[in-house]
């Protein structure tokens, strides 16, 4: 058989490998936060991570909140204002984690999922993990369940279905997105980016938008990264493939989000060892201006699918 998972049970959380024997691509997805922790592809007799992630499970549980790497984002993205907003006339507010005053990256990102289902063929390697969102911040009393489907294939691609279900007896406020930091060797500054999107939201000084849009056409044909600075979300262009790709001198990254991933966020930390690249449903604060936002009804699966493939070039 091509593929194979394997479950390391040794840290305080399972870690999972999916692996393509023939191949050499391998993933490592710890069930800690759910998150792609390592992604290795073979170049040039050796093997490269093309994702900055942690240590061990021990690291991610202690500094996850740092820098949210490779974090799910669930069921609000990025930043929230003052960390409150409103549903049928009753304000809400709340309390997991507050970058300055705004609540910032949702609830679930340090949540302990388990480990539903391991599959491996002769196309691919999978893992199912499961958590059950319990009503534990007052500010989203609404409790739902969170499914991943993280799935290795061939040609270095791996891929991850989220699904949402809920049997609340109203349709909740939703939104969805991960924050992978990717890095394709050397600094950001020598990598290029290209994306079919000419919409940048206008955000204000805390980086929440403002509801305005502008023109920015500079990714269309791939743009030189050197000495640019972002942290910007920016939209699709509609009726195109949805698809991001990240280039340096020896690797390219092709990100592809489908349709319920419209926005695009990338940030280029001030290390500039890596670019987050982050699919989601929706704009920062869309619980308060609606950009994007899903109101999800019960009993009803709702799902959000993305995938990442390395190439040498």
């Amino acid at each position: 058989m091509r593929f194979a998972v394997s479950v390391n049970q040794q840290q305080a959380h399972p870690v999972i490998t999916l692996k393509d024997k023939q191949g050499g691509c391998r993933a490592e997805i710890f069930a800690f936060g759910g998150l792609l922790n390592a992604f290795h592809i073979p170049l040039k007799g050796k093997m490269v991570n093309c994702i900055e992630g942690f240590s061990s499970v021990a690291d991610a549980r202690k500094n996850i909140a740092n820098s949210f790497r490779s974090a799910k984002i669930s069921p609000f993205v990025c930043r929230m204002r003052n960390g409150t907003y409103q549903l049928q006339n009753k304000t809400y507010r709340v309390h997991k984690h507050y970058l300055g005053e705004h609540a910032i990256h949702g609830l679930v990102y340090d949540a302990r999922f388990t480990v539903e289902k391991e599959q491996a063929t002769d196309e691919f390697a999978s893992v199912l993990l499961k958590f059950n969102y319990t009503q534990t911040d007052q500010g989203y009393p609404f409790a739902y369940t969170l499914s991943l489907l993280w799935k290795l294939e061939k040609g270095n691609r791996i891929s991850v279905i989220t699904s949402i279900r809920h049997s609340n007896n109203q349709s909740i406020p939703y939104a969805d997105g991960w924050h992978p930091y990717f890095t394709l060797g050397g600094k950001v500054d020598n990598y290029t980016l290209q994306f079919n999107g000419d919409t940048q939201l206008i955000f204000d000084k805390e980086l929440l938008p403002t509801g305005k849009k502008k023109k920015d056409t500079r990714f269309l044909k791939g743009l030189p990264l050197k000495g640019v600075v972002l942290d910007n979300s920016f939209e699709y262009l509609p009726g195109q493939s949805r698809r991001a790709v990240l280039k340096s001198r020896y690797l390219q990254l092709v990100v592809e989000p489908d349709e319920h991933y419209p926005i695009l966020q990338v940030y280029t930390p001030l290390s500039r060892k890596s670019i987050a690249i982050e699919n989601l449903s929706g704009a920062p604060d869309n619980f308060n201006n609606g950009i994007g936002l899903v109101m999800l009804e019960p009993n009803k699966t709702h799902s959000f699918s993305t995938s990442y493939t390395v190439t040498t070039l």
